[in-house]
């Protein structure tokens, strides 16, 4: 007989015993193995038995010395990609946990050799990723040779593969897992160009990430836990599967402080001046003030470095806050059904107390009347007089009822007004801002147009405001139809609410009472209450000048404002 067929008897007659007496099948192995030490089948057969067993130690010998003096066996490869398969998966079944143990008994260097070589034999570009992942956390000095390769590899697929949306598995893999890994080791050394391209995919993944339509999210609406969505801060616990990952690492543990921890990492790698690490937001936002003033003084390459850092730092200061902003004003634009009990709110000039500060005779001639009601137009809107509108000190009141955060979302709209006017600051900022914006396609996303129209109504400039509104209705309608018929409904009667006050504030009265008249379609109030706002508006008496009062409040009390004023137009 042949040695080979030796080798063959000897691991057949020791499967035949496995079932009836193991120690025997075991012997018979350990003989032909002395016999026939460089034969696979044999110590693969031996590997088999240890491994049914679930015996760790001796299955992790077994397994190394496979791997060492049979590299290229195709069964070898085979076994190595169910264990790291196992590696990667988020179960904690019986199975799979033995595979993990079985790995961690190898020693570090075969570990490495094995998860560099397992990379070699995938051709799918996620599954690569992952096994490199695993490679560059167990590793990390592997990651001066490998880390820029891999993010690079990732941001490639995401344009061949033409990603829509910058929430894609690709650049979840790339800003979440991979360049945390680079940007924290002193060893990889980065160009600050490099740096600051990561910071602006890295920004606009969270950004967009954090801010995504609850359309996007809908098949898992109903296995979220309520409590937890009410703060904007917590929407990374909402079950939301980003294509091409599984549900475990498609969720992101505080989006925004990761964000500002990466800004922060730059700023050091790049030396800006103030460490970004445990600031306010209002003390970010004083500090690029500071910077930006001088910005013109400095050479070339100080000049790009500074104002790389007033545009980043104060564009994260201003969607975070923007975000904060209108998250408290209409959540359901974020958290769906989850907040159907949340009155959504509406930013509008105070027409009910329009007359504030000047009690008019209703015995005056009308031409006293008319010439008031001139003086009132000219007073409240800032379109032609005051084109920034930065100068009006105007004051925005909310029922606590309503908003019980109110100061803090004020502030939170004070900072993200504040960050806009710093970005169109200077002709560079402004530039730069710009291009960002293009970039990642703002003039797309309507929670955004809901804060500059918010803004506009803010600063007095109510032919822009109607502008936006305009823009604002031109978004809704590209959404889908089930949103248009959903969340469309709300966005309707806040275009139109704000639409009436604008025309209102303009004198364009014909225009208010067309509005008003449109929202009689979405809401029906009774006649009664309707009549008894109209009669005590009169009494109320504002603190403020004309022009300086602007109201927050839910959308009926917001109906019955316009409609008394449209009424008392007739």
């Amino acid at each position: 007989m042949s040695a080979q067929g030796d080798c063959e008897f000897l691991v057949k007659r020791a499967r035949e015993l496995v079932q009836e007496d193991l120690w025997a099948a075991k012997a018979w192995l350990i003989t032909a193995r002395s016999l026939y030490p460089a034969d696979f089948n044999i110590q693969y057969e031996m590997y088999t038995i240890e491994r049914n067993a679930e015996r760790t130690s001796s299955a992790g010998r077994l397994l190394y010395d496979i791997f060492v003096n049979f590299p290229d066996q195709p069964v070898v490869w085979r076994e190595i990609s169910v264990i790291t398969s196992a590696l990667r998966n988020d179960s904690q079944d019986k199975q799979t946990q033995f595979l993990r143990g079985l790995f961690e008994t190898l020693p570090g260097r075969i570990q490495c050799e094995m998860l560099l070589k397992a990379t070699e034999q995938c051709f799918n570009t996620l599954e690569r990723a992952e096994m490199l992942l695993l490679l560059l956390r167990r590793f990390p000095e592997s990651v001066v040779q490998h880390g820029v390769g891999l993010g690079e590899s990732l941001l490639e697929a995401e344009n061949i593969e033409d990603q829509e949306s910058p929430v894609n598995c690709y650049r979840k893999l790339f800003v979440c897992d991979v360049l945390p890994l680079i940007i924290n080791n002193p060893d990889v050394r980065l160009p600050a160009a490099l740096l600051y391209k990561y910071l602006n995919k890295a920004a606009e993944f969270y950004i967009n990430y954090v801010t995504r339509s609850t359309q996007m999210e809908s098949q898992y609406q109903g296995a979220q836990d309520t409590p937890d969505l009410l703060s904007p801060s917590k929407r990374s616990s909402q079950k939301y599967v980003i294509e091409g990952l599984t549900e475990k690492s498609s969720q992101i543990t505080d989006p925004w402080e990761q964000v500002f921890k990466i800004l922060s990492v730059v700023g050091v790698r790049c030396e800006w001046q103030m460490d970004m690490s445990r600031r306010s937001f209002g003390d970010i936002l004083l500090k690029m003030k500071d910077v930006s003033r001088y910005i013109g003084n400095y050479d070339n390459e100080a000049h790009t470095k500074y104002k790389t850092q007033v545009i980043y730092s104060t564009v994260l200061v201003f969607f975070k806050n923007a975000f904060q902003y209108v998250s408290s004003i209409q959540p359901s634009l974020f958290q769906g059904p989850n907040a159907a009990n949340q009155i959504p709110l509406v930013l509008l000039e105070d027409v009910s107390n329009v007359y504030g500060d000047t009690d008019i005779d209703r015995s005056k001639h009308v031409h006293k009347k008319r010439k008031l009601a001139e003086g009132r137009e000219k007073t409240m809107s800032s379109d032609d007089e005051d084109p920034s509108g930065k100068g009006r000190n105007r004051h925005v009141t909310i029922h606590a009822a309503e908003l019980p955060n109110s100061a803090e979302v004020l502030e939170s709209f004070r900072l993200a007004r504040e960050s806009w006017d710093l970005l169109h600051s200077l002709e560079s900022l402004d530039k730069e801002f710009t291009r960002i914006c293009v970039s990642w396609k703002t003039d797309t996303w309507l929670w955004l147009r809901i804060f500059l129209t918010d803004m506009i109504v803010y600063q007095g400039q109510y032919k822009k405001a109607i502008a936006s509104l305009h823009h604002l209705a031109a978004l809704q309608g590209s959404h889908s139809p089930q949103q248009i018929a959903g969340q469309g409904s709300l966005e309707n009667q806040r275009a139109l609410i704000q639409l009436a006050t604008c025309h209102f504030a303009l004198g364009e009265c014909r225009f208010t009472c067309e509005k008003v008249l449109d929202l009689m379609c979405y809401m029906a109030l009774p006649i009664q209450e309707g009549t008894r706002v109209q009669e005590e508006q009169p009494k109320s008496k504002s603190k403020f000048r004309k022009g300086e009062v602007l109201l927050m409040t839910g959308w009926r009390k917001a109906f019955k404002v316009c409609a008394g004023k449209a009424a008392s137009e007739k």
